[in-house]
């Protein structure tokens, strides 16, 4: 077999080119032309491939708010915003501010739902079905929202119907409840959730079984560490999970896991009313005026820098955000980068000598520069039970933004979002006996819809094109990419289990460890308890004189206890308290009083 350097023979191919793209002449290619010349390197170049061919010149690109010519081809005309418009040409405003927020917050407009404010012709047979009609356009062209409506905000957008729950999947009528998948033998769980309907698995037990018996519900209690039995209270840290969680964390992975709502077949139709189920289950057990109002994150450090990220833009020089020394980390550092880029200054509520804040003393830091106020319900570090029903009325009275970081306190005290008052609270799933990188935070309506997107990608989108992307209302603006969908559906059975606990039960009984505890803790020589005696949660922050912690962990680890040694994420509150580290014991629904004083009886060995 012989080779040869020579070019094969090939057909010229130009006529059949010329003749396939001739049609979109004009339209796809409206700036083609013809070069009579030979392609550069042509004379290197296969025999019948020059002297004719097409070159395509890149599109003009439009900037924003600018109106595209008419004759240019191939872009619809509606893609743009007219700056001046006519008759039949409206200008197209954006969202604009709200009412019933403060007054730093819309003197910015918003970024709006569907930017730049487009309008989308009636005969248009490309826009989506359930793209809302504005009722302030024209006749002859008009205008469409993204958004839904909400209460407490501008009349017009009051008028305007609310966008279906999901939009662009498949849409469950409310009557399609119907069980689609054999229950399991074990379980009793069944699949195709209804989004309002309560899980049907384990029955979760009641507060008249007795403290002491909660404990069979959580199967990791009956391990053992190192030989010894498990005694864990460091619950501050994360919670451990009970049966009825960890079993329908299988089930869902058995027989029910998709990606959630734009999938056709029946597991995503299943898998997304298990998701909306849980962000039900969520809204209720923080008394939320609307399933609408809650925005999954990975945690409360997510909800907050989701929060942060959205302030961002409408910050200044000089105004201010105000923090109390109680904070864990996570609700200073964002706001400190925050601070860095935008100019705007932290203010900090100092407190007393046991850890408590000084109301007077916040007051005096609220001013009219003042545009929001972040502060713990319940220091993870020393256990105070901040004032914050005071605290976010004062600042709402100065004109600010509120948050609540419900950490360490949605756990173990009632929590009533509306009754507060506050514009955004966040808290952690694990914290509340649910899985671990899912976590919850919620937004005031009329807030949530004046804030813009705090990542891109899928599932916040409404409508994308190379020109624009309008973005989904409130939540789906805020949840892009692929949801923890698992993590959800375990974090509402989670709340399903302390529900039928009952949170108020819950709290008492902790509640009534504080005395006895800190009774027992007090008898070990050299031991000396951080922050206050009262309006605390059950943590038991502490020091021992003359003792190493790392002695103290060795000691602990070896008798089965875990517990936390360290700052804690928490480090302004323990300096201001003279320490750099302490030992941090934190009880739940589960832990006894004899726990506890084998504890104690293991400190007292290391004097």
């Amino acid at each position: 077999m012989t080779t040869s350097n020579q070019p094969l023979d090939q057909p010229d191919l130009t006529p059949v080119l010329e003749e396939l793209l001739e049609p979109y002449a004009g339209t796809f290619f409206p700036t083609a032309t013809r070069l009579e010349s030979a392609l550069p390197g042509s004379a290197t170049a296969a025999p019948g491939l020059a002297p004719a061919t097409w070159q395509v010149a890149p599109a003009p690109v439009t900037p924003p708010n600018q109106p595209v010519a008419a004759s240019y081809p191939g872009v619809p005309p509606w893609l743009e915003k007219n700056p001046a418009p006519s008759a039949g040409q409206p200008e197209f405003s954006a969202i604009g501010s709200e009412t019933d927020i403060p007054a730093w917050l819309a003197e910015t407009p918003a970024t709006p739902a569907n930017p730049p404010g487009l309008a989308i012709p009636a005969d248009y047979q490309d826009v989506p079905a359930w793209l809302v009609k504005d009722p302030r356009s024209s006749a002859n062209l008009p205008d469409f929202s993204a958004i839904g409506s909400e209460t407490d905000i501008p009349g017009w957008l009051k008028e305007i119907t609310a966008l279906p729950a999901n939009p662009i999947g498949v849409v469950v009528p409310p009557s399609q409840t119907e069980k689609t998948l054999p229950p399991d033998p074990q379980t009793g769980w069944e699949g195709a959730i209804s989004p309002r309907v309560e899980a049907s698995g384990p029955a979760a037990p009641t507060a008249d079984k007795g403290w002491s018996q909660v404990r069979q519900d959580f199967p990791i209690l009956q391990d053992k560490s190192d030989g010894k039995p498990l005694v864990w209270l460091d619950n501050g840290a994360t919670t451990q999970k009970p049966t009825a969680v960890i079993e329908r964390l299988d089930y869902f992975y058995r027989h029910e896991n998709s990606n959630i709502h734009r999938g056709a077949h029946n597991l995503a139709r299943i898998a997304t009313d298990a998701f909306e189920a849980a962000r039900t289950s969520v809204a209720d057990f923080l008394h939320a005026p609307s399933s609408k109002s809650i925005v999954f994150t990975r945690g409360t450090t997510e909800g907050i820098n989701l929060v942060a990220a959205a302030c961002r833009q409408r910050l200044r020089p000089g105004d201010e955000i105000i923090l109390s020394y109680l904070e864990h980390h996570a609700n200073i550092v964002p706001w400190q980068i925050l601070c860095q880029e935008t100019g705007a200054k932290l203010r900090i509520i100092p407190v007393n000598d046991q850890g408590e804040l000084l109301l007077a003393e916040y007051q005096r830091l609220l001013g009219p520069r003042t545009r929001l106020v972040a502060v713990t319900q319940v220091s993870n570090a020393i256990g105070t039970i901040t004032p914050t029903g005071e605290i976010v009325a004062l600042a709402k009275k100065a004109g600010a933004l509120t948050l609540v970081d419900g950490a360490q306190s949605v756990a173990h005290l009632p929590t009533d979002v509306q009754a507060l008052g506050v514009d955004f609270f966040v808290f952690s799933g694990h914290k509340i006996y649910g899985p671990t990188g899912i976590g919850a935070l919620y937004g005031r309506p009329e807030v949530l819809a004046n804030l813009p997107p705090y990542q891109a990608g899928g599932n916040m989108i409404a409508d994308v094109t190379f020109e624009r992307t309008l973005y989904q209302p409130p939540p789906a603006r805020f949840e892009a990419g692929t949801a923890d969908i698992s993590g959800a559906v375990g974090l509402g059975e989670a709340l399903n289990y302390v529900n039928k606990l009952g949170i108020t039960n819950i709290s008492a009984y902790e509640t009534s460890l504080i005395g006895p505890v800190s009774e027992i803790l007090q008898q070990v020589n050299g031991l000396r308890l951080l922050g206050p005696t009262h309006n605390k949660a059950a943590i038991f922050s502490f020091v021992i004189d003359g003792v190493d912690n790392a002695r103290v962990g060795e000691a602990l680890k070896a008798e089965g206890i875990a517990l936390r040694i360290g700052h804690h994420c928490a480090q302004p509150i323990l300096r201001r308290l003279g320490v750099e580290q302490s030992i941090r014991a934190t009880a739940a629904l589960y832990n006894t009083v004899e726990e506890f004083e084998f504890l104690a009886s293991v400190l007292k060995r290391l004097r």
